[in-house]
């Protein structure tokens, strides 16, 4: 009788765990367009930023070059759609302070890396890329934002896309926003994002909010087309949800990784700071 009440526990945490974890399913014929390519991470950009990254050259460069695009989007404090990757605008302008605090109208008035280039709308970006290659598009999120904020967010990306006559998917690292554009835009291929469990604890997340973000423990809430794993070694949930048939993405690969490896494993690798082939495979 022990045993028995042994195995049904076991049964039943198997049952939960696959429940949140598990990706979505049947699904195939969305990947198509995204599968075996090469993404420019951020657009085309050179380690001494020049042009800088995410800006209207970098986005052009790898539209020249045939490469797919990732880039980051996020509201300014007057909810203009931006692409900028980064919270802080320290690192890329030099100014203090969160995007989230200043108005467009100042961002664009920021020098990216010291150039003359500028944080560019996303309507911007779309225009300039104009169709020719497919994008993979991250909505920026933190713990902090409420849900009539990312509501907002993920309706404003959402509604510009709709003008882009190209193919796009969205990713994030927060769950709630897959479930928003799972219920917003169904037939969008949605993915969620991943970092390794120590890499969340070295930017200050609790153990067991790391483990369960790094976990996938949140893919019932948007049940993911892909999964876009970090360079780590992939966990058990991670290696679970490529068993279980999710289009498995590489973050960033960097010009001393081994492209064919990674070309190899994965259906579609974000790269940064090289030049590799456009497509792969079959």
């Amino acid at each position: 009788m022990g045993w028995m009440v042994v195995w049904m526990v076991l049964i039943l945490l198997v049952l939960v765990v696959f429940f949140l974890t598990a990706p979505s399913f049947r699904r195939g014929r969305l990947r198509t367009p995204f599968e075996n390519r090469n993404y420019a991470h951020r657009g085309l950009f050179s380690l001494r930023q020049d042009p800088p990254e995410n800006s209207l050259p970098a986005f052009e460069a790898a539209a020249q070059a045939g490469y797919g695009i990732e880039l980051d989007v996020q509201f300014s404090r007057d909810h203009k759609l931006l692409v900028f990757h980064d919270d802080s605008l320290d690192r890329m302008t030099g100014n203090c302070g969160s995007v989230r605090s200043f108005d467009y109208s100042q961002i664009r008035r920021m020098p990216l890396a010291r150039t003359g280039e500028h944080a560019p709308l996303f309507s911007e970006v779309l225009s300039a890329v104009a169709g020719r290659v497919p994008l993979i598009v991250e909505i920026k999120s933190r713990r902090e934002f409420s849900g009539a904020y990312l509501d907002a967010l993920c309706r404003a990306t959402l509604a510009a896309l709709r003008e882009y006559n190209g193919d796009y998917c969205i990713e994030s690292f927060d769950p709630r926003v897959l479930h928003r554009i799972r219920k917003l835009a169904p037939d969008v291929l949605r993915g969620q994002l991943v970092d390794s469990c120590r890499s969340y604890r070295a930017e200050g997340a609790g153990l067991l909010s790391a483990f369960c973000i790094s976990h996938c423990l949140g893919n019932f809430l948007g049940r993911p087309d892909f999964i876009a794993w970090c360079p780590d070694q992939e966990n058990w949930a991670v290696r679970l949800c490529r068993f279980l048939g999710a289009m498995m993405v590489m973050w960033t690969a960097l010009p001393t990784y081994d492209s064919s490896a990674l070309e190899a494993r994965y259906q579609a690798v974000i790269f940064q700071w090289y030049m590799p082939q456009i497509r792969y495979g079959h």
